[in-house]
């Protein structure tokens, strides 16, 4: 693999997802970088890179996950690590774009987070971001270098249409996921049906208003980016099955998971939640009825791409073709 512009590439991680980074690495035929990135005693955090990255093509895999104000400052001083070791390129390959819901000032005298951490990432010295189904398509713009934004939306589609479910409906939880989860229908050759929801203040607290779309007698796929407290989840699925839905999946990138979520999902009447290993899922959190699909192919190859020269959205103009 030679690159048209920088020297070799290589692939480094940060702690907040080695597993993913490992099978991205698999997937390239390489190994992991060498890297020592760990906290003091006075949580100061410390990287030191253990081998020669000199005009490298650096790709840093670490989502802003849980804890994620600790991967976020982990990833920074990461950045600034390889930038002084003059690396020829960094790119911050981020599966979870921690912060990505404040996105706007949609309360008087907000913060907007999701424009800060992305100054942060660039002063910090990230040259590309390549992530995976921000929150907001402005996030993008909030960059002044490039971004890849790759989306999971056909690996999880072609993991239900494998199952040979049939009288399928998609159900997108709000308005807002109702673009992605249109054409998520599309990949199914399904309807789609959209949640219209509330949500009240700033404490994760939903309630479900009315469902837009014929759900009786079907088969439901819920779709979102992210399952947090899995809220919003319960809700739909209870609202679902009491409008007729015959029984309830759900589907989403993001395996958030914090507080009361994995309670909520063993309860709940839902009959299984597919997502993937954008953030790691700990062994506790492994109920049977989660799925967990891998991007590190998706990853690996647009990776692959994006140090050769190719054309990343070709990759998925292809996809599309062959759907």
């Amino acid at each position: 693999m030679v690159s048209l512009f920088y020297d070799e590439l290589k692939v480094f991680t940060g702690n907040t997802n080695p597993p993913l980074a490992k099978a991205i690495a698999d997937y390239l035929d390489l190994p992991l970088g060498k890297c020592e990135v760990f906290q003091f005693a006075n949580e100061n955090i410390f990287v030191r890179i253990l081998e020669n990255v000199r005009q490298r093509d650096v790709f840093i895999v670490q989502p802003i996950a849980s804890p994620v104000n600790h991967s976020l400052v982990e990833l920074l001083i990461m950045l600034d690590a390889f930038k002084r070791a003059s690396a020829g390129r960094i790119t911050a390959v981020i599966p979870y774009y921690g912060y990505g819901r404040t996105d706007k000032k949609d309360q008087p005298r907000v913060p907007i987070t999701a424009r800060l951490v992305a100054d942060l990432l660039t002063v910090a010295g990230a040259n590309r971001v390549l992530a995976v189904d921000l929150h907001a398509p402005q996030i993008q713009g909030f960059f002044n270098i490039p971004v890849d934004e790759l989306s999971a939306l056909d690996i999880l589609a072609d993991y239900f249409k494998g199952k040979g479910l049939t009288n399928l409906v998609a159900v997108a939880t709000d308005v807002g996921i109702s673009k992605k989860t249109r054409d998520f229908a599309a990949r199914l050759g399904a309807p789609l049906a959209i949640m219209e929801k509330r949500r009240l203040g700033n404490n994760d607290t939903t309630v479900t208003l009315n469902i837009i779309g014929d759900v009786k007698g079907k088969v439901a796929i819920t779709f979102d980016d992210e399952i947090d407290t899995a809220s919003s989840l319960v809700n739909t699925v209870e609202a679902l099955l009491k409008e007729g839905s015959v029984e309830v999946y759900a589907a989403a990138t993001h395996a958030v998971f914090s507080g009361p979520a994995i309670s909520r999902i063993k309860d709940s009447p839902v009959r299984e939640v597919v997502v993937t290993d954008t953030i790691h899922i700990p062994e506790p959190k492994k109920l049977d009825k989660i799925t967990v699909l891998s991007m590190a192919p998706l990853l690996g190859e647009v990776i692959k791409r994006i140090h050769t020269g190719q054309s990343v959205g070709a990759l998925f103009a292809q996809r599309t073709e062959g759907s």
